[in-house]
């Protein structure tokens, strides 16, 4: 089942006060049920049926039902006979091929990007806000030093536990920042919540003074993270991460001067363009 705070933290993201340029019209329910169904594929789930999708959105069967079919009709899902299950259409794989060779964010971004890791030898991502979690735009792995994790433009992590994540929360608005705290906290117990809010709290103080955070949430995995704080990109951060053994001050130490010159340059290219 979704969590009820979700809920109620999409209920204030629909809200015309809450994000700009979203307008007073009554949100369209219908769409937004729809693009849930949509979300609720992750990878390594191809295929799901109407029970699945009900349980991962919190929508009932009947609902699910009539919007599945809605979907294929659209030509967002197809329907497999056989498993009775659906998966995502090749039209959605067009529209992120469309958004990701479109963004003149990540056109700008990619080449700086590419630098920094190839002088460096590390990884450079570029992520934005999606809900409760951060999406990779663009991810450059040149680390000389495996990760034990696997990383691509498209994947997602979580807000709470990444220094990505952290960024975004230190540049958002007051309230859309309470509202996922308080999401956060339904879903962790009362001793880890307070660990996480106390990280949550000196990260954003770190952005604050030093312009970015950092976080090692994975063994052997070191994260600094920096917003990209520009009217049109509140949402999105830059991180430079590594795997190795050394502590996160010895690489704050070594990368945030490095990523700090990467966000300037990146703002000062992008308000270029918009300027231009």
């Amino acid at each position: 089942m979704i969590d009820p705070q979700l809920q109620q933290l999409k209920g204030k993201e629909a809200m015309p006060s809450a994000i700009p340029g979203q307008g007073k019209s009554t949100p369209n329910r219908s769409l937004e049920r729809g693009l849930d169904l949509l979300k609720a594929f992750r990878p390594g789930c191809e295929y799901l049926t109407n029970g699945d999708l009900s349980e991962r959105t919190g929508l009932s069967k009947s609902t699910v039902s009539r919007l599945t079919q809605t979907l294929v009709r659209s030509g967002f899902l197809d329907y497999d006979p056989i498993s009775g299950a659906y998966r995502l259409a090749p039209s959605l794989l067009s529209l992120a091929h469309t958004l990701y060779h479109g963004s003149s964010l990540i056109r700008v971004a990619e080449p700086l990007m590419r630098e920094v890791a190839r002088q460096l030898q590390v990884n450079v991502g570029l992520a934005a806000a999606d809900g409760d979690e951060m999406v990779y735009l663009e991810s450059i792995r040149l680390s000389t030093r495996k990760s034990p994790r696997s990383v691509g433009t498209g994947q997602r992590l979580p807000i709470e536990l990444t220094a990505l994540g952290r960024a975004y929360l230190s540049a958002e608005d007051e309230v859309r920042r309470n509202s996922l705290l308080q999401h956060f906290q339904t879903r962790r117990c009362a001793s880890r919540w307070a660990e996480l809010s106390r990280e949550i709290e000196d990260a954003m103080r770190s952005v604050e003074r030093h312009g970015y955070c950092a976080a090692s949430w994975q063994p052997q995995v070191v994260s600094i993270a920096a917003p990209l704080d520009l009217p049109s990109y509140r949402a999105h951060t830059l991180n430079i991460s590594l795997s190795t053994r050394e502590s996160i001050d010895k690489v704050i130490a070594r990368y945030s001067g490095p990523l700090i010159e990467l966000a300037a340059t990146l703002r000062s290219q992008l308000s270029e363009r918009i300027d231009s």
